[in-house]
Formats: C-alpha cells, sequence, structure tokens
C-alpha cells in the first residue's frame, strides 16, 4: 500500500505529474490527497489495492462521458499505475459542505427547513440527470453526500463506482442502501433501484432515521448475514407501514423519527408510504412504479409552498392550507389560515417572509431562484405586498379589472380577488 508525502510526484495519464501537497483522509478502498497539477488544487482519490481491469475500464469510460451536471465530484484525470495501484483527480469539495452523516448524528444542522427542502432538491436533481445519461450507482450510501447547511447545495462524491445501465463496477454495495432485490441477488443495478435507494436517502434526510429499522432490527442481539438478507431483501417492513406495524420505531433508540414525522405534512408522510410500501420493496413488477425523482420533487416544492416563517416566533412552519389554523411546529401558537396564490393547481401562502420561485411563476424556470418575496408594506404596516424581484414584467389586475404592471422591485398588494399574470401568460389569483 503506497503512502505518499509532501512534494511526491505522481504520474497522469494525460502526461505530466501531480505533486502531493499533504493528505486529506483515508477510507476502505483509499487514501484522499490534496495535489496540484498544471497550477490548480485537486483532489487525489488513490486506491490501497489495484482495482480489477474491469473497474479501471469503467472508471476511464465515466471521465471521458463527463459528470452529469455540477454537483457531481466526478472523476477527471486518471493517474499511470504507480507503485503497484493507480488513483484520479477530482476537483475539491469546499469546507463550507459537512458530510452527510453529521447531519445524521446532529452534529450540523440545517439553517431552516426551506434549507432541507433545497438539499432534497438537488439530491434528486443528481439522481435525475444522473439517469438521462444512462448511468445507475454501484454502491449508493450517506458517504455520498456533501451538503450546505446554510444554503442546502450538494456535492454528489465518490462516483468511481458509478456505471451505464447494464454493467457492474463490480462493487456489492450496503444492504441498507440496496434495493431488496439486490440484497437478494435476484436484479442487477437500475434506474430502479437506484429510486429505492433514493427514498433511504431522502428518508434519513428528513428524519435521521432509516426506513427499515425500527422494533425488528432493535430486539435482534447480534445482526447475521442471514438476518441482515431477511430484513433489507426478502422481508422489509416500513416502520410507518399502514398495515403491518410489526416494525414501529421504539421510544428511547428511534427518537428522531418518532418526534419528526408528525410534524411534516401528511403528504410526504404518503409519498414515503407509497415508496415502501410492500409491493414497490418486494413485488418485481412494481418496480417500475416507485417513486421517481419528478415525483419527489413535486412533493417538495408543494411543501416549499405552504412554508412560511411564524408570526410569532419567526422560525419557519408549515401551513396547512386545508384549516382553518394551523398551529406553529416550533412555538405551538395558533396561525390563522393566510391569503393564497393560486397558480394552476399550485397554492402558495403569502406570509410575511414567504417565497416565489422561478419554477412557479417562470416558464422553463428553475426551483432555486426567487423571484417574489412577501413583505410588510414600507408605508401601511398592516398591508402585505409581493415584491417582484425577478428581471420581468408582471401584469396586475385588480377585482374591477384595472391592469397595471409590476415592474422588477415593484410591489403588488396581497388582497383576494388580485390577479397576477407571470411571465410567459402564467395567470394567478390571491385567494
Amino acid at each position: 500500500m503506497a503512502e505518499f508525502s509532501k512534494g511526491a510526484k505522481i504520474p497522469l495519464k494525460i502526461g505530466g505529474q501531480a505533486t502531493v501537497k499533504k493528505k486529506l483522509g483515508e477510507g476502505g478502498q483509499g487514501a484522499v490527497y490534496l495535489v496540484e497539477n498544471a497550477g490548480k488544487d485537486y483532489a487525489l482519490k488513490w486506491y490501497h489495492k489495484q482495482p480489477s481491469e474491469k473497474f479501471l475500464k469503467n472508471l476511464a469510460n465515466n471521465i471521458s462521458k463527463g459528470k452529469p451536471n455540477d454537483a457531481f465530484l466526478w472523476p477527471e484525470i486518471l493517474t499511470e499505475q504507480f507503485k503497484g495501484s493507480f488513483g484520479y483527480l477530482m476537483a475539491l469539495r469546499s469546507p463550507e459542505y459537512k458530510d452527510f452523516s453529521e447531519f445524521l448524528l446532529a452534529k450540523t444542522k440545517f439553517k431552516n427547513l426551506s434549507t432541507m427542502l433545497a438539499a432534497a432538491m438537488q439530491i434528486c436533481e443528481g439522481f435525475k440527470q444522473l439517469h438521462r445519461k444512462g448511468y445507475n450507482y454501484q454502491d449508493l450510501n450517506d458517504g455520498n453526500f456533501f451538503i450546505n447547511p446554510q444554503t442546502g447545495k450538494v456535492l454528489i462524491c465518490d462516483n468511481d463506482n458509478v456505471s451505464e445501465y447494464g454493467h457492474s463496477s463490480g462493487i456489492a454495495g450496503k444492504s441498507r442502501y440496496m434495493a431488496p432485490e439486490i440484497v437478494m441477488g435476484v436484479s442487477k443495478p437500475d434506474q430502479w433501484t437506484d429510486l429505492f435507494s433514493l427514498s433511504v436517502i431522502l428518508f434519513l434526510l428528513f428524519f435521521n432515521n432509516h426506513p427499515l429499522e425500527g422494533l425488528l432490527t432493535t430486539s435482534i442481539p447480534c445482526m447475521t448475514e442471514k438476518l441482515e438478507k431477511k430484513l433489507y431483501g426478502e422481508n422489509p417492513v416500513f416502520i410507518w407501514d399502514d398495515n403491518d406495524k410489526s416494525n414501529r420505531p421504539v421510544r428511547g433508540i428511534h427518537n428522531n423519527v418518532i418526534k419528526r414525522w408528525g410534524i411534516f405534512p401528511e403528504l410526504l408522510q404518503d409519498t414515503f408510504r407509497k415508496a415502501f410500501s410492500k409491493e414497490k420493496m418486494t413485488v418485481a413488477s412494481e418496480r417500475q412504479t416507485r417513486v421517481m425523482e419528478i415525483e419527489w420533487n413535486k412533493v417538495f416544492i408543494a411543501m416549499r409552498n405552504t412554508l412560511a416563517p411564524c408570526p410569532f416566533c419567526k422560525n419557519e412552519t408549515y401551513i396547512n392550507i386545508n384549516e382553518p389554523a394551523s398551529q406553529c411546529m416550533n412555538c405551538g401558537k395558533p396561525i390563522p389560515k393566510p391569503n393564497l396564490l393560486q397558480l394552476g393547481k399550485e397554492k402558495i401562502v403569502l406570509m410575511n417572509g414567504a417565497k416565489l420561485y422561478a419554477s412557479t411563476t417562470n416558464d422553463n424556470g428553475n426551483e432555486t431562484t426567487v423571484t417574489g418575496e412577501v413583505i410588510v408594506d414600507s408605508t401601511n404596516r398592516d398591508l402585505l405586498v409581493i415584491k417582484n424581484l425577478s428581471n420581468d414584467i408582471w401584469i396586475g389586475f385588480t377585482r374591477t379589472g384595472v391592469q397595471k404592471n409590476v415592474e422588477p422591485n415593484q410591489i403588488i398588494p396581497v388582497k383576494q380577488g388580485i390577479k397576477i399574470n407571470f411571465q410567459g401568460g402564467k395567470q394567478s389569483e390571491i385567494i
């Protein structure tokens, strides 16, 4: 096993050398070094043992095809075989990105709920772009993700095990993250097995608990390979399964999910029940009906549309738009039902601090750019207004039909009956 000291020179396939600056860390597969090549710093992953020729060929193919999007810390440059092994160069991870495990252990917390939703959306987008390129994961786990707790931006790493559909990198993966059919050895990794793994990652993100780990796992004194195969492959049971209560969370052990489950909207709960239903986990014909990335993102957008700062404690909370009042999930005080902006099937709460996004107000807009914000009117503290933060002109209509252009940085009052046409003619109404 090669160990490189400061100043060591690593030959590269493209020619030239990478110069080692320092060691950054070490894992089961290999070590990671800070290196410099052609005046630019990279991370070098160096394998402890020489991987197979098949693995090397797959890695070279991934480099030639390029990364799915900018969220991926993708292999960029292969080294020559050197001192009995080889490695590859990839972009460095900025220090503000924290390992997903830090969130699971409560060492790091998200700035707010909006940031958590942003992270969930970006993870889904990463999966979607990966699948569009014809790739699937081979060894997905919580160690693949780094998240900025202040922004929700995500970096996806350890992509050397990614392969094209139908191909195997030779890495088996971990049963806690693999789809049951892979645990059972009856299927190879593909888009549909990835969708199961995505649901596991998202459940961990929201609830800090594994979706299949409740009473059935805690009652086992020692986890054996046979029991692992049964619990994660042959007969997996979702901890909140409507029809099978044998694997419920255990108070004192699974406190995070017990506390959090009830405070998130029913829409999210129902989608996880669907993702981890017995049929979708164990019936082969149901694999292709697993919850896809686009469906998850619709759930997260709907959740974000009902998210706003509590007028009392100022922390973000969910508003039940179907009830006359909601209870703040932080301070417990009742919040009267606010005005809503209805745009097609979307309904967005219009409380002080609530935001509009380009995915709602623009044709083909993205899900992260803020295009509007509800604020208190500077001349009338009893009036809420929507400020146009986009570069587009909105067209407003009063209840009597009078038209007014709402230029960028201008406002429109939050009053029932007012209509707003956004970019591309998207029509909405305040109700």
